[in-house]
């Protein structure tokens, strides 16, 4: 007879018959004072504090005497409470059942702690909100960590972009030497273009606080940095450089770059010949200009396939994408009082050309 396999052992107190309901009962009433590592605050309806834990008088530094009944705006910063913040938590929790929020908070100290926190609303049978559970992380030694990353990718950006800069302008000397026709002159300043848009792309990436808002570059390294993103292996082969002015912008330049990468990609995907860029100045001021030779568009498909969802009907579904790559084009170019332009014939090929205003060294709009 084979042998019955043991019957695995059950933790005291547990009906092996019924063990949720069991494990539920097990558990210690003091269960959450018990934690530590995160912050358990007991909120009432109105955001006063009616239970604290072990966890949260740690992170926290108020012991519960000390707490119980303040409102818990007393957490946040005062601009975070002229902004109305710790009430508009509340009424997203109240609203959606749960809210998440992550930022600096306040201890007992007025010291600041980098904090992710959930606030869940808490219901009787009728659906009424009870009260509140908010439960807070300290995350400031993963912050600390990720900020020094960022600074150190900073610093190599920064002193990458010094000595290739540099070695542009001495391209440029010698093309005044020997003359710009030189092939391999020609190529040399064409890789230096692109390590600079590559330096500046990282310089970008490892700041996006500093990103917000309008920044000043030339409208030829934002294209080539664009190349960069999209093709980077084979731009050699498919990208060929037009006239490629250095006209100066002023505006937001990741979105820039990340409009004329859709354009690219969507000119990468419906042509398999040479895909030609240009950057030149017109009476509206800079203009990126990208023209293939691939499948074009219909011309009933023109008027709206810049709309979000429109992918044209010469669109195959081994394409691939959802119809929003020019639509988020058209937006950046409104987002920097520019315009979209849009000629294709089936089977010729389609030009797109983006144009923004350009800037001079005395705007005074405050780029920077």
């Amino acid at each position: 007879m084979p042998e019955e396999p043991p019957t695995p052992p059950v933790a005291p107190g547990v009906d092996p018959a019924h063990p949720l309901t069991s494990i539920r009962r097990s558990i210690p009433q003091d269960w959450d004072e018990q934690v530590d590592l995160f912050a358990i605050v007991k909120l009432d309806s109105g955001g006063f504090v009616r239970g604290w834990n072990l966890g949260a008088e740690r992170i926290k530094g108020y012991s519960e005497d000390e707490i119980l009944g303040s409102h818990f705006s007393r957490f946040y910063r005062e601009e975070d409470r002229r902004r109305g913040v710790p009430d508009s938590l509340l009424a997203a929790a109240q609203r959606d059942g749960h809210v998440e929020d992550t930022g600096w908070r306040l201890r007992s100290d007025g010291s600041e702690f980098w904090a992710r926190v959930t606030i869940s609303a808490i219901r009787n049978d009728q659906g009424q909100v009870l009260g509140f559970v908010k439960i807070v992380r300290d995350l400031t030694g993963e912050k600390q960590a990720a900020d020094e990353r960022v600074a150190l990718q900073r610093t190599f950006a920064h002193d990458l972009l010094s000595p290739v800069t540099a070695l542009r302008g001495y391209l440029d000397l010698i093309g005044e030497e020997i003359g710009d026709d030189n092939r391999l002159l020609q190529r040399a300043g064409e890789a230096s273009d692109h390590m600079v848009a590559m330096a500046e792309a990282l310089m970008a990436n490892v700041n996006p606080e500093s990103t917000r808002g309008r920044h000043r570059a030339t409208m030829d390294l934002v294209a080539r940095g664009a190349v960069a993103l999209v093709l980077p292996g084979a731009a050699s082969e498919r990208v060929v450089y037009a006239q490629m002015d250095p006209v100066p912008v002023c505006g937001d330049v990741l979105g820039l770059r990340r409009a004329i990468a859709n354009v690219l990609e969507n000119a990468a995907k419906y042509s398999d010949d040479e895909i030609e860029i240009s950057v030149f100045e017109t009476d509206e001021g800079a203009a990126v200009r990208v023209r293939d030779t691939g499948r074009g568009i219909h011309p009933d498909d023109l008027s709206v396939i810049t709309n979000d969802g429109e992918r044209g009907r010469y669109a195959a579904k081994g394409d691939g994408g959802q119809g929003i790559g020019l639509a988020s084009v058209q937006r950046v170019a409104n987002a920097n009082g520019g315009r979209l332009r849009l000629v294709s014939a089936p089977g010729e090929g389609t030009t797109v050309t983006l144009s923004i205003p350009r800037t001079d060294d005395d705007d005074p709009t405050g780029c920077v």
